[in-house]
């Protein structure tokens, strides 16, 4: 796939900022659990009431928590607040704390995130220590003594009725309250601040009723706040989920339409033995299934492989940050989860690049039954046919569902150890919850963080699914991409003179296909000149079209040289040797549209007098004429709507439509009959009179009239000359010539 990491590079800007959204929706969505926690710790637990230092409280009750505090906490603690009366406060707090009419209240006035941080623990200390102290006084038996230090309790239960506990705890002398404050440090310090804060929340909710307050809006403004809040993230998460979406659409959809045009525009360069390397059916496969597959490989990868990794990590650490004594049951199912992956990816993997050759093999199967339907039928061999096409079909299909059964298997194991790893956490966090080690909210959101760090291991793994598969396609797209086509143009183009001449010459011609042995075609010397017709025939196998296919360079000579006006082909680019010929392969090949669109294939700007006149020569005119749409029928897929004849004669028309200084026509009149063959013949003499003509044929009554019969025998010139002397000199063409044509065409 790094072969073709260059086609990402122009839409490198999309892919920052889609990588940029994500992040900020991987925040988003790892906030989520942390107010989930909140909401059960602090909405539903502590009734909305976030800390231990309250926003109002008595003085009396001030009082009565700093006994319990040191000098440097007291001031500390009452520096955040200010001291209100009835006198001095203004009415809204009046009607905020109705308390204010019967006692002054300490206000907080110094609200920041460090403030409340700082103050937390020493007001959470000194709140349990005064309820603790409160409900013994009241009578509860389990709280009525106080541990002192050197095995010392102050027992509230022994002091006389009336006696005000704070007081005598306000009378100690320091030697004794400073151990007692030392103690209580000791053992609060144990708790964690979350437990210490949720222990002192009833204390602070007792408050706010002594105050007046209404503690059930404030629960209610808590807990709708925090969904709010949620639903804002969540909202937020989606704009970014959509917006990463359609950025990777655009990327995925950007770098498929780049590399099928590149893809395409490759295959058209290549010569006729990198088309022997690359079948056409896979060229196919490799240009619509191979660039689909890297396509939805790029839409993943930047939906999921940049926003798992964040995920994963960010999950680790927000679970850590709740409870960093539960960092095991994370690993164990992260471990069981990379074991899973492993063992699928060891099995699945090696089927990929199978399944695409599979699919190759699909395609050929089906190209040639459809292409050669009307031989099938005519050796009945229609069932041979449907069982080398269901084998194909049965092979691939096979593979596929071994791939999507591991896939399947997957999937439930997956969510198998998910659903474990849930149990696991509920079981080991409900021991904490009951040692009073860990809140239930913060039980909660190690949880959900737990299964986000699954789920991104989760998606991580179906990435090591796709990414192998799609290796392979990219693999089989850079092949193409990267093969050096063996025709190629020089570096620095020589163009044909002024004084074009159209004249072709062979000199010393050897050539041998690419692997072969040995050479096909063994020192051709011959010269085709303008307003001549230069006839090539020989045995089936004697290299008649391999020879044509030198002109246009479809193959470049072994040895010697193709001169078109004395300069080498080799010389000029492909482009303007091609614009010089007029070359009709063995088989017409006509484009799906009009009969007009294939004529205008070789002049769009040809005007409608041009292109009757092309059809007149090729004698094609009169078939036209007999369809009611005339030029505008339409010509089906490959020209299957018309007969073999029809087709030739129209390649023919589009030749002359280009009115090239040169013609080639490799066997293109074997499907006319003799009278069409002939009359098209004549036309076509008139026609290109001041062109260079090159003819291939089986027919000797094609060829009698040319100028110079050029015989081939096993890749040699064994033959050179007019009809007439080559029936003299030639043995091989008199054979030829005598076996297709009685005495009295010979001797006419």
């Amino acid at each position: 796939m790094i072969r073709l990491s260059g086609y990402v590079k122009p839409f490198l800007g999309i892919v920052i900022a889609a990588i940029a959204l994500l992040f900020m929706q991987a925040i988003a969505d790892l906030s989520l659990p942390y107010y989930t926690g909140n909401i059960v710790n602090v909405g539903i637990q502590q009734s909305g009431i976030e800390d231990a230092v309250p926003m109002a409280i008595r003085q009396s009750q001030m009082d009565k928590l700093t006994l319990f505090m040191s000098q440097e906490e007291a001031d500390q603690v009452l520096a955040a607040f200010r001291l209100e009366d009835a006198s001095s406060a203004e009415q809204d707090t009046l009607d905020a704390y109705p308390v204010l009419a019967d006692e002054p209240v300490y206000i907080l006035q110094d609200n920041s995130p460090e403030t409340i941080e700082a103050l937390n623990p020493i007001m959470g200390k000194a709140w349990l220590v005064v309820s603790g102290i409160e409900q013994a006084a009241s009578g509860d038996e389990s709280n009525s003594a106080i541990s002192m230090p050197d095995n010392m309790t102050l027992d509230l239960s022994s002091l006389p009725d009336g006696v005000d506990v704070f007081t005598v705890m306000r009378n100690l002398p320091d030697a004794m309250r400073g151990p007692i404050l030392e103690q209580i440090d000791e053992r609060m310090g144990a708790l964690p601040e979350s437990m210490l804060v949720q222990a002192s929340v009833s204390a602070v909710k007792s408050e706010y009723d002594a105050l007046g307050m209404d503690t059930g809006t404030l629960q209610n403004n808590y807990v709708i706040s925090t969904g709010l809040t949620m639903l804002a993230i969540s909202l937020f998460s989606g704009a970014c989920t959509i917006t990463v979406g359609y950025l990777a659409a655009r990327t995925a959809a950007g770098m498929a339409r780049n590399l099928r045009k590149d893809l395409f525009t490759k295959v058209e360069g290549f010569s006729h033995h990198e088309f022997n390397k690359f079948s056409v059916s896979s060229l196919i496969t490799r240009t619509t299934n191979d660039i689909t597959q890297l396509q939805m490989l790029m839409v993943m990868l930047i939906r999921i492989a940049f926003y798992a990794p964040i995920m994963g990590v960010g999950g680790i650490i927000m679970a850590l940050n709740t409870d960093a004594t539960m960092w095991w049951t994370i690993a164990l199912a992260v471990a069981a989860l990379l074991t899973l992956i492993t063992v699928m990816f060891s099995l699945v993997l090696p089927k990929f690049r199978i399944i695409q050759n599979l699919t190759d093999r699909l395609n050929l199967v089906a190209r040639e039954n459809l292409s050669g339907m009307m031989v099938i039928r005519a050796f009945n061999t229609q069932s041979f046919e449907e069982k080398r096409f269901d084998k194909a079909n049965v092979d691939l299909t096979d593979t596929n569902l071994f791939v999507s059964r591991a896939m399947a298997a997957m999937m439930p194991m997956m969510m198998l150890i998910m659903n474990l790893a849930s149990i696991l956490i509920i079981w080991v966090g409900a021991h904490q919850v009951a040692a009073s080690s860990m809140q239930v909210g913060d039980m909660i959101a190690f949880m959900q963080y737990a299964m986000q760090v699954v789920m991104s291991f989760l998606m991580i793994s179906i990435m090591f699914i796709m990414v192998p598969r799609a290796a392979v396609s990219a693999d089989r797209i850079a092949d193409v991409i990267e093969t050096e086509t063996i025709i190629k143009d020089p570096k620095q183009p020589t163009q044909f003179p002024a004084n074009f001449d159209a004249s072709v010459e062979f000199r010393n011609v050897s050539f041998r296909y690419p692997g072969a042995e040995e050479d096909v075609l063994h020192n051709l010397n011959f010269t085709a000149k303008p307003g001549q017709t230069t006839a090539i025939i020989g045995s089936t196998g004697s290299g008649k079209s391999t020879l044509v296919n030198l002109l246009p360079r479809f193959y470049d000579v072994t040895d010697g040289e193709v001169l078109i006006s004395g300069v080498d082909i080799r010389d000029v680019t492909q482009h303007d040797l091609r614009a010089k010929l007029g070359f009709n392969p063995q088989k017409a090949v006509l484009f799906s549209g009009t009969i007009e669109s294939n004529l205008r294939y070789a002049d769009e700007n040809a005007s409608e007098t041009e292109l009757k006149g092309a059809t007149h020569i090729a004698q094609a005119d009169e078939f036209i004429k007999d369809k009611p749409e005339g030029l505008e029928t339409e010509i089906a897929q490959g020209g299957s709507n018309v007969s073999g004849g029809q087709r030739q004669r129209l390649a023919i028309a589009r030749s002359l439509v280009k009115d090239p200084p040169i013609y080639i026509f490799d066997d293109s009149f074997s499907a006319l009959d003799y009278k069409t063959d002939s009359a098209l013949r004549r036309a076509l003499r008139e026609r290109t009179q001041n062109s260079t003509v090159i003819v291939i044929s089986q027919r000797v009554s094609t060829i009698k009239q040319a100028e110079q019969i050029i015989v081939l025998d096993q890749g040699k010139i064994v033959g050179k000359g007019t009809h007439d002397e080559l029936m003299e000199s030639s043995e091989v063409y008199r054979e030829i010539a005598q076996s297709q044509l009685s005495m009295e065409e010979l001797a006419s």
